[in-house]
């Protein structure tokens, strides 16, 4: 209702996570409008992790899905929003344009060890640029930082070959990420189970955390605007 009695037919579109947060709110799949109300997108909302608000853009749990994919697919988005999932370049791009926004990276390893990274800004330039990586000030979280290295890196996939490397990394890491010559962070690798040497660097990795060649058992990437409280939603009369 309205201060004058009457009933308020506005709808909400929320453009992010964090325009549906509410306390006690559960994490699950949400749709925002980050494109406007005629481009829902649907996406899974961390709504418990530091405040909650978050939207996921990348999350591995369990190994179910393959993430060694061509270009478009990393452009486009693949996978299940309530499971293993890739949410696309160019809707990170609608989230992470319209407003300075922060990164987080939530990691477990098999041994019930969970550490975090957290990067303020960031941002992802358009396909034009390469999908290049802006990353602000590290804020270590226990995992500490893998990131920096691929900040100002073009992204790339074995279809299309971006890296600052004389090898395709993409290829010889059995991933997809932005990689330089060639990385610290694999979280697209190959999901195996934590320590193995089958495949050298290949796996879902954070070297900082857990060093080279032992795969995560989990991993998310995240982002939220960086000052609550903003364009948290667009409201049609």
């Amino acid at each position: 209702m309205t201060k004058y009695g009457q009933e308020d037919t506005r709808v909400r579109y929320p453009v992010d996570c964090l325009g549906w947060y509410e306390p006690g709110r559960p994490s699950g799949v949400y749709t925002i409008y980050p494109g406007g109300p005629i481009s829902p997108l649907q996406v899974y909302c961390d709504m418990e992790t530091d405040g909650g608000g978050w939207t996921v853009f990348q999350r591995r749990m369990d190994g179910t899905l393959n993430f060694y994919r061509p270009w478009d697919h990393y452009k486009k988005g693949f996978g299940n929003k309530k499971g293993e999932h890739w949410l696309g370049l160019e809707n990170i791009i609608k989230l992470t344009n319209m407003i300075r926004s922060e990164l987080r990276v939530d990691m477990e390893d098999f041994e019930g060890g969970k550490m975090n990274a957290q990067y303020v800004p960031f941002s992802v330039g358009p396909e034009s640029l390469g999908y290049t990586l802006h990353l602000g000030s590290f804020i270590n979280g226990g995992a500490g930082d893998s990131l920096t290295y691929s900040a100002g890196m073009k992204f790339s996939t074995f279809d299309h070959d971006q890296d600052a490397s004389y090898d395709n990394c993409a290829k010889k890491y059995l991933g997809a990420f932005w990689y330089g010559d060639c990385h610290l962070a694999n979280p697209n690798g190959v999901y195996m189970w934590g320590a193995d040497h089958t495949l050298p660097g290949g796996g879902v990795e954070w070297y900082t955390f857990k060093g080279s060649n032992y795969s995560l058992k989990a991993i998310s990437m995240k982002i939220r605007p960086s000052v609550l409280g903003t364009f948290k939603e667009v409201i049609k009369v």
